[in-house]
């Protein structure tokens, strides 16, 4: 999966139109279309932009790691997931549903590729 196409799966998992995303960043609606498309490579500043906007490592947007998430980003979730299941707010319930649907997507994309 390329860096657009999980820039594009990140930002509908939000619900966040191309225009949305381009207000948060700075970044012209143009551009984050090219980029999503692969028409248009991303650059480093962006590339982090990106990340923190998600809440991802820029490692996975590049594809050095399988795993969306910092390791002390994943240390929290995982103690908030397994310890305090009836605390989640909603907002972290959807990050966790959203991180395991990455996680599935990525496995059966590892799957095809073997």
């Amino acid at each position: 999966m390329s860096v657009g196409s999980k820039i594009k799966l990140l930002r509908q998992k939000k619900g966040w139109s191309q225009l949305y995303l381009a207000e948060k960043t700075g970044i012209n609606n143009s551009v984050i279309s090219r980029i999503e498309s692969g028409k248009r490579p991303v650059e480093d500043h962006e590339l982090k932009l990106f990340a923190d906007i998600f809440n991802v490592s820029s490692d996975w947007l590049l594809g050095r790691t399988n795993d969306p998430v910092t390791t002390s980003q994943q240390e929290s979730e995982i103690n908030t997931a397994f310890y305090n299941l009836d605390g989640l707010t909603e907002e972290e319930k959807n990050y966790l549903d959203m991180q395991l649907e990455i996680f599935r997507k990525l496995k059966k994309e590892q799957k095809k590729e073997k």
